[in-house]
């Protein structure tokens, strides 16, 4: 019985990875480029998005995982994720178009982040968060799950080395305001509201100003 019970659950395994492989989708990045024509206002024909201080920041996309992308994508059609504008832009799009879309600028290289120019004792609490967190406040460091250098890890954890800093901090206060919850296990809800307005303008900053590569000599 043990050994059938084992097949059984193998088989069901092996056939969730077949579905999950069946539901993504390949996407072309030159398709993706004619379809990402609406959203360069925002996001700039590289895909480096805008900072703006004290008002709304555009994320960088160029460089992040086309499965993040296409996710995030489809998450703002469903209403997991809101924001009015995206959700008109992200309506113009069907799968197929996501798909390439989010391909696109996958392939695109990384620009540097803006908004990481403060004063050394705050990138120094930002360093401490992003590298070994506090566990004082009970806050893991970003690094846990965005990997060492913040250069992300899969689909699930984005790249935030290099992001702007305007757009990391919305982001964050975003879940430690329950407003935005479709991060994996609610990782995102549980840290953030540990986190002090100060933490998040420290952790935003030091990623800021971080290289948004890694740098490909030194990893290989």
């Amino acid at each position: 019985m043990p050994y059938i019970q084992s097949t059984h659950v193998g088989l069901l395994a092996g056939a969730c990875l077949l579905a999950s492989a069946a539901m993504a989708q390949a996407g072309d990045p030159e398709r993706g480029q004619t379809a990402a024509a609406t959203c360069v206002a925002c996001h700039q024909a590289d895909g480096s998005g805008m900072n703006i201080p004290g008002g709304e920041s555009w994320p960088r996309l160029a460089g992040l995982d086309a499965d993040y992308l296409a996710k995030q994508l489809h998450d703002f059609q469903s209403g997991e994720r809101q924001n009015a504008t995206m959700l008109t832009f992200a309506n113009m799009l069907n799968d197929q178009q996501i798909a390439d879309v989010a391909a696109y600028y996958s392939q695109l290289p990384a620009t540097p982040g803006q908004g990481g120019d403060v004063e050394d004792s705050l990138l120094a609490r930002g360093q401490q968060l992003a590298e070994r967190g506090d566990w004082n406040a009970y806050i893991v460091s970003c690094q846990s799950c965005h990997g060492p250098g913040g250069y992300g890890v899969g689909s699930d954890f984005p790249g935030i080395a290099g992001q702007h800093a305007g757009y990391i901090s919305a982001q964050l206060h975003a879940w430690k305001n329950d407003t935005r919850h479709n991060d994996p296990q609610h990782l995102m809800g549980a840290v953030a509201k540990r986190m002090s307005d100060d933490d998040i303008a420290a952790v935003s900053a030091w990623y800021a100003a971080q290289p948004p590569q890694r740098d490909q000599e030194a990893s290989q």
